[in-house]
């Protein structure tokens, strides 16, 4: 698997949120080092993996939308 490395400005672009949200708001609440960022070689710089990303904002909605119950006993994500 080839993981794209992501600064904060990149990763804020990316996903429309302020960068100084993703500093202070999601890093460590729901971006956890190890899993969703890294910080090359020990140092302050952080660089976010944006397929585990991308991965977890889809997962996350999922589990927030409405289900449909299906005849066949599936359900549909609305």
């Amino acid at each position: 698997m080839s993981d794209t490395y992501l600064t904060t400005d990149q990763l804020a672009e990316r996903i429309h949120y302020d960068a100084r949200t993703i500093r202070t708001r999601l890093k460590d609440a729901v971006l956890f080092e190890g899993v969703h960022y890294i910080r090359p070689f020990g140092g302050r710089k952080l660089l976010f993996i944006w397929e585990t990303i991308e991965r977890d904002i889809s997962k996350a909605s999922n589990r927030h939308a409405p289900m449909i119950p299906m005849a066949n006993g599936d359900v549909a994500h609305a």
